[in-house]
């Protein structure tokens, strides 16, 4: 592989500086010139633009400021390394040269040796900052492509798992997607809502929409002849029913502890332990009632009855999209959050959409 020569561009507009520094750096660059400021931007934004710059001050057009000026504040020019030439009788002038970008100064009349030492310093640090860009690029595209990954297999594992709870009465993965699209759905309709907005940012309803399929994991836990009951459950069958919100929430949980606690679990468990609580207080397992009733299990409330209401059961018909519809507003105040009803009767449209689209 051919070896990398770096292009140095001397601007000056005095040819016998010129001539001094082509002779002095040619034998290890590819050097061009330009003997005015108009001609080193046109160079410097070329197809083949320079790795380093070696500006005069002094010029009769541009002077040096105003051109390192115009090449800082282009993205194409700004990271190429300028050092300005200047007489001694202008050293006082270096600071406003650093604050316009420039890396160092070469005082003329100039010593060969320092001007060779600052030009190879600078090109190595230029190569070395661009290498440990280039490295730190790489290791983020690398961070990002194991966490999507790692999001890829957390994905697939809620999914089995919610696919095996639900299974287990009969429902399908469906029934997953559809609730989890309807709780994304109220919660862009709720996140500018005063009462919900400091809760419902952007994260927490990622984290919302991949955690709601998580909220009958517990019924892992329920007997398979309660569970395929076909008709009314008795009262003892009814209290091992309920028993699943508890279940979930525990071994939710019980995850939190061995693996370490995390938003997703968080709110996972939360979903599984509250989205059973009415707002009158009359629900399970805990009786909570209105506000103390979780923001994340009051969505998931209302988007688990709407489903179930429209889905067949072994117990039941499905119900049209109109009669669940009437059915869930007829609950306002006593099942639901009032403000999460209201969302849902702007939605109700969308809802069927959704239930269409993910139809057993």
């Amino acid at each position: 592989m051919e070896k990398y020569v770096s292009r140095i561009l001397v601007v000056d507009d005095e040819t016998f500086y010129i001539d001094v520094l082509v002779n002095l750096l040619q034998d290890d660059y590819q050097v061009s010139v330009a003997k005015n400021g108009q001609a080193a931007l046109k160079r410097a934004l070329s197809t083949t633009p320079p790795d380093l710059i070696l500006l005069d001050v002094l010029m009769p057009d541009i002077d040096g400021y105003e051109v390192c000026r115009q090449l800082k504040m282009d993205t194409r020019t700004q990271n190429i390394p300028i050092i300005f030439l200047t007489v001694k009788s202008e050293v006082d002038d270096e600071i406003k040269g650093f604050e316009l970008g420039a890396v160092d100064y070469i005082s003329k009349p100039m010593s060969p040796p320092i001007v060779k030492t600052r030009v190879k310093n600078h090109l190595m640090l230029t190569q070395a900052r661009q290498a440990l860009e280039d490295q730190t690029k790489l290791l983020e595209q690398q961070v990002k492509e194991r966490t999507l990954e790692i999001n890829r297999t957390q994905d697939v594992a809620i999914y089995c798992m919610a696919s095996l709870a639900e299974t287990r009465d009969n429902e399908t993965g469906y029934h997953i997607r559809r609730t989890q699209h309807y709780v994304r759905l109220l919660s862009d309709c709720l996140k500018t809502h005063p009462a919900f907005s400091s809760y419902l940012d952007e994260n927490t309803i990622s984290l919302l929409f991949k955690s709601a399929p998580l909220h009958d994991i517990g019924k892992v836990g329920v007997p398979d002849s309660i569970l395929l009951k076909p008709g009314k459950l008795n009262e003892d069958e009814w209290r091992q029913m309920k028993c699943h919100a508890q279940i979930g929430h525990d071994a939710l949980f019980q995850a939190e502890k061995e693996l370490g606690s995390s938003s997703f679990l968080e709110i996972a468990r939360e979903i599984a332990l509250t989205h059973h609580e009415r707002w009158d207080g009359n629900g399970y397992p805990h009786g909570l009632k209105e506000s103390d009733i979780p923001i994340s299990g009051r969505l998931m409330a209302i988007a688990d009855v709407y489903d179930a209401l429209i889905s067949k059961r072994v117990y039941k018909e499905a119900f049209s999209h109109d009669e669940a519809v009437k059915l869930i507003l007829s609950e306002k105040g006593t099942h639901f959050d009032p403000d999460v009803v209201d969302a849902f009767e702007q939605l109700k449209d969308e809802f069927k959409r959704i239930a269409t689209a993910f139809r057993d």
